[in-house]
């Protein structure tokens, strides 16, 4: 009972037991039983009236015997039909948007709804003597289809394919395209990324897709009979041996009718629900270990016999990309530049590494890397090495052969790329984890892993999509420290879609602030730092920005108010008011004394950053503020959510930016 109750929990007020069961209403449980007996009933009847005294001698009559030899290698043929064909077409339906993509699905369908003797006169009326085909096929290479075993292969396979093309195209729908779009940036072509790592992550998929194909062609009948006829040790396959046993031995064809009945149910129960496709993660050897219980990167790093330090590509490689489309604008960077690219939600920056990677049609970018224009290379060509946010390691693969994965796309040999995988793993500090898949690597680890991925890769551009935004704070830290150690000496230009000030900072030589698709500004981050000309830019710095219009006396706020400043502009001029946290004075009365700007408001919410508190302050008569103030004067003031006070800011310490 205790244990039951360590189980149970609560969620806002009402206790709820986790292991409950839930009562169905008799209104829906009665036809569900109903339902379930239906379908229950006919097995119960053909087991009960085998005569299982008989049924050796039943399985093993020479008629029987022959024609499940020919009913196994009808549907083993069907499956590898199936296969050749409905793989590449899954794929088409699943990654491929063309016109006419619903009627092809609707195609595949057909035949799962089509009557099978319905199937077998197209079949006739396609590939009979008859037919569209036929006389082509007779006529040309001797081929005749009706009546022949190849025959009873087409009809199986007219019927069967539909299973394994809807079960792979699901497990393709649910894998994410960063993989295969990672992969393809490490150097890989369509048909080696195809195989690598896509059919090995929908293996699941793909493997429930083939059972049941190969049930399905086993058991068929109905188009096999119209289209390829009932000749045995030719097309008299069991399904159709079962039909003539029941008009003479009905006790046998009962004991057949056993035999594919536990052929069909084995095969559902060995797939245990997965014929749906969805992708199936692989287990991990041993459980992933919490970040905070794994040891410190401090000393850990494992030199093996044999490892060297990784190849450098000794070119330097500058960047020039002039992008089209979404994005406008135009990218110069000399070699060991690294660029951090900046803005709101929908501003175009991770459009922007996939129009330089050529994955995307929203934008087009010409680019050119050192000497090589590589505008009408396919992505696995350019040599642009990307990192999405999500590292996108392949989850079949260890540590070290997903860092091997772009030099084995390279040509390069499996024992020299493993040995130069490892030496960048020992780089990044977690060569000690080569041999462990990514669901047994703590966040920070993977990542590391992937940008050793990308670095082993030699890329002449390294693109990294908010890198570091799934760790925690202090794996954060540990892994922007490697990042910037390495990006010391890289020969090309690293472009960092970045949220993090701190990254923007403290990585990058120049930061690129995009806004719709356009350079808003391009400079040194001590220059957006102090002179930010975006609004969103400088709240992402910890800065209050209201936008404006120069006037005679002050600054007119586009969002209502006035704020007096130090600066002088042209009148009309449109700018941008940058004001400090640490500027902002707090006040319960209103302040007298120097300041010009004074304005009363009422606290909306109050957050720790580091050993200060900042407080948003909403007013009348400005936009909302924030200010920083130490915990005691927070203390001493009472400032608390929804108190009224008073804020002020010196005339001097406003910055204007023309916009």
């Amino acid at each position: 009972m205790s244990r039951l109750r360590g189980r149970a929990g609560t969620h806002s007020g009402i206790r709820v037991r986790t292991g409950a069961r839930t009562r169905p209403p008799l209104a829906l449980a009665l036809p569900a039983l109903l339902a379930v007996a239906f379908l229950l009933l006919p097995l119960i009847g053909i087991l009960v009236r085998t005569q299982w005294g008989q049924l050796g001698s039943h399985l093993t009559s020479p008629g029987v015997v022959e024609a499940l030899k020919l009913s196994l290698l009808v549907s083993l043929w069907a499956l590898a039909l199936s296969l050749l064909l409905g793989v590449p077409l899954a794929w088409l339906l699943a990654r491929v948007e063309f016109k006419g993509k619903a009627l092809v699905r609707s195609l595949v369908l057909l035949p799962m709804v089509l009557p099978p003797t319905v199937g077998g006169v197209a079949l006739l009326l396609g590939f009979g003597r008859r037919g569209l085909l036929g006389p082509w096929l007779e006529g040309t290479f001797g081929i005749t289809l009706p009546f022949h075993t190849s025959g009873a292969v087409v009809a199986a396979t007219f019927v069967a394919m539909p299973f394994l093309v809807i079960s792979l195209e699901g497990a393709l729908g649910g894998l994410k395209q960063s993989y295969e779009e990672t992969a393809a940036s490490l150097g890989a072509s369509p048909v080696r990324v195809f195989f690598t790592v896509t059919l090995p992550m929908v293996a699941p998929g793909l493997i429930a897709g083939a059972a049941l194909t190969w049930a399905r062609a086993l058991g068929e009948f109905g188009a096999t009979i119209t289209f390829a006829g009932n000749l045995p040790g030719t097309t008299q396959t069991l399904p159709l041996q079962v039909y003539l046993l029941l008009q003479d031995k009905p006790e046998a064809a009962t004991s057949v009718s056993l035999l594919l009945l536990a052929i069909a149910m084995g095969v559902l129960i060995a797939l245990r629900g997965r014929w749906t496709g969805t992708p199936v993660a692989r287990e991990a050897a041993s459980t992933p270990v919490p970040e905070e219980t794994l040891p410190s990167d401090a000393g850990t790093t494992v030199t093996h016999a044999g490892d060297a330090a990784p190849p450098h590509d000794s070119g330097r490689w500058p960047l020039h990309a002039t992008v089209t489309g979404f994005n406008e604008l135009t990218l110069d960077a000399e070699p060991g530049t690294t660029i951090a690219v900046v803005g709101e939600n929908g501003a175009g920056k991770t459009t922007l590494l996939r129009a330089l990677l050529g994955l995307t049609p929203r934008a087009h970018a010409e680019l050119r890397l050192g000497d090589d224009e590589v505008t009408d290379l396919p992505p696995h060509r350019r040599q642009v090495a990307w990192v999405p946010q999500d590292g996108a390691l392949f989850p079949h693969l260890t540590a070290v052969a997903n860092t091997a994965y772009g030099l084995r796309a390279r040509g390069v040999p499996r024992a020299r790329a493993r040995r130069e995988a490892r030496a960048w793993l020992n780089r990044l500090d977690v060569q000690h984890l080569a041999d462990r898949k990514p669901a047994q690597l703590s966040g920070g680890q993977a990542q590391r892993v992937a940008l050793a991925r990308a670095l082993a890769a030699r890329p002449r551009l390294l693109l990294l999509d908010e890198p570091l935004a799934a760790l925690d704070q202090t794996t954060r830290a540990r892994v922007r420290h490697t990042l910037r150690t390495h990006l010391a000496g890289f020969g090309g230009v690293c472009l960092i879609v970045t949220h993090d000030p701190v990254e923007a900072v403290s990585l990058a030589d120049r930061v690129l602030v995009l806004a719709d698709g356009r350079a808003l500004q391009d400079a040194p981050p001590a220059e957006v730092t102090r002179h930010p000309r975006s609004p969103w830019v400088a709240r992402m710095l910890g800065r209050n920005a209201w936008p404006g219009t120069a006037s005679t006396d002050g600054l007119a706020l586009a969002a209502g108010g006035r704020l007096v400043v130090a600066e002088t502009l042209p009148e009309g001029a449109k700018a941008l008011a940058i004001i400090a946290p640490e500027a902002v004075s707090v006040h319960r009365d209103r302040p007298g004394g120097s300041p010009r700007n004074v304005w009363p408001g009422t606290v909306r919410e109050i957050t720790a950053v580091g050993s200060r508190l900042r407080v948003l302050i909403a007013s009348a008569k400005v936009p909302d503020l924030v200010a920083e103030i130490t915990p005691d004067a927070a203390a001493e003031l009472g400032i608390v959510d929804g108190a009224a006070v008073w804020t002020s800011v010196k005339a001097t310490e406003v910055t204007l930016v023309r916009l």
